[in-house]
């Protein structure tokens, strides 16, 4: 009986060697769905006093409960010449590499004004406002070189940068009209995406246009942009049922399909940059962002940011995910974590051979897993403890070529080392994982 117990533990220690030697492979962040808020508020509200809490009642840094809720991806806007500083350069460098460090993503949403810049107005900077179109065109390339590039000597290489916000009707008025200068307003963007692309090749430029459920004035926007020579690599979109007068049900079913029509027919990813809700109804703002989000997903979106969700009694905005009487997030907030488990096919386009990766790992509690599949084909995710033992069972059942992601949530388990088993037909993959305290 003892050679039998020793020769037992002598094999679980043979296993443990050989399991142990297994390398992980690279970690491809971008390969997250997007969890996204979008925080230019923030950075002014604290500093006129503002206090965050947590669910359970405990004073944080908003950014940390923000990550407590899943939001993996922070975007900040930026102004030329702001009269107070706010969202200026040295701000947004500020804040930006807060975030970085932080471990989120950020993107960039250039305003091209001194100011606010919406489908009602897109005024010029005034330091712009004279200049001849050629002279605008490498005054947009400065602003978006220079600002990237101070980002980049403090170690800030954006994942996202918008080129304009929500440019229905194109941007820098009246030279960047798009409904009477398109072939401006395609140059404005192009001037935009080499300033972009010069900086890091890896930045995925986006055009924003506000009005998800409006498919037609998409068409009519890309087509243009298109017919004139502009390079983008996401189309962006806000989703306001508040503001489109329409049930969140109905627009995020019209969204969707924008969504399903910009991909067909330009062969571009998507991505939602701007959503919210009215905070005083936090059950259906929830219901209407679980359903965002998993629409998005299911066509491959790249990822949804809710805008401002840290606002509460602040310049009369009603759609922030905060309450204004505990600080503490609502539980719309809540619907980025209740989607985490959602698969999801990241790009329409087909992989040329098996991959997977995890990350972060080590972990506590969640992890992606991130895997691409050549062919469609049956698969299954398991994970494994030290000694083989089946924890979970992540995945189960046919799915389709392409690039996928899953999250594990670790809650219910035990700190140690762990192993992800993926087998999708003939493939087979085995990972190594640590779940930390």
């Amino acid at each position: 009986m003892k050679n039998l117990k020793l020769f037992s533990e002598i094999k679980h220690f043979l296993i443990l060697i050989f399991l142990f030697s297994l390398v992980l492979r690279p970690q491809d962040i971008l390969s997250q769905f997007a969890n996204g808020a979008d925080v230019g508020w923030l950075s002014q509200m604290e500093a006129q006093g503002y206090e965050f809490y947590n669910d359970e009642g405990i004073k944080k840094d908003c950014l940390e409960i923000l990550r407590e809720h899943g939001i993996n991806s922070l975007r900040f806007r930026v102004w030329v010449n702001p009269r107070n500083g706010w969202c200026g350069k040295k701000d947004v460098a500020y804040m930006t590499h807060r975030a970085n460090s932080m471990g989120f993503r950020v993107m960039l949403d250039f305003h091209l004004s001194d100011s606010w810049a919406d489908p009602g107005k897109q005024p010029k900077p005034a330091a712009w406002a004279n200049r001849t179109f050629a002279e605008l065109l490498t005054d947009v390339y400065n602003h978006v070189y220079d600002v990237l590039d101070t980002l980049k000597t403090i170690g800030v290489i954006p994942t996202w940068v918008q080129i304009g916000n929500e440019t229905n009707d194109g941007t820098l008025w009246e030279d960047g009209r798009a409904s009477t200068h398109m072939k401006n307003f395609a140059d404005i963007i192009h001037s935009g995406y080499n300033a972009a692309k010069a900086i890091d090749s890896t930045i995925q430029v986006i055009v924003q246009l506000s009005n998800g459920h409006d498919k037609s004035m998409y068409r009519w926007m890309f087509d243009g942009l298109k017919n004139n020579g502009a390079k983008w690599d996401i189309i962006g979109m806000s989703v306001y049922p508040y503001w489109a007068h329409l049930s969140w049900a109905t627009d995020n079913e019209r969204s969707l399909e924008t969504m399903q029509d910009m991909i067909a027919r330009y062969q571009t990813q998507v991505m939602v940059c701007e959503t919210g809700y009215l905070y005083n109804e936090p059950t259906t703002a929830y219901n209407f962002l679980v359903d965002l989000i998993r629409k998005t997903k299911s066509v491959g979106g790249l990822g949804v940011f809710y805008w401002e969700p840290e606002c509460y009694n602040w310049r009369g905005y009603n759609m922030g995910a905060w309450d204004p009487v505990t600080k503490k997030p609502t539980i719309a907030l809540d619907a980025f974590q209740d989607t985490l488990n959602t698969a999801v096919t990241r790009t329409p386009n087909v992989p040329d051979d098996f991959a997977m990766s995890i990350y972060p790992n080590p972990f506590n509690p969640m992890t992606t897993i991130d895997y691409q599949l050549p062919i469609s084909s049956n698969l299954s995710i398991v994970i494994y403890d030290v000694l083989g033992r089946e924890v979970t069972r992540l995945a189960e059942g046919f799915q389709y070529a392409g690039h996928h992601n899953i999250i594990w949530s670790a809650t219910n388990v035990t700190s140690g080392i762990y192993f992800c088993r993926i087998q999708a037909g003939s493939f087979e993959e085995t990972m190594k994982m640590i779940l930390v305290e």
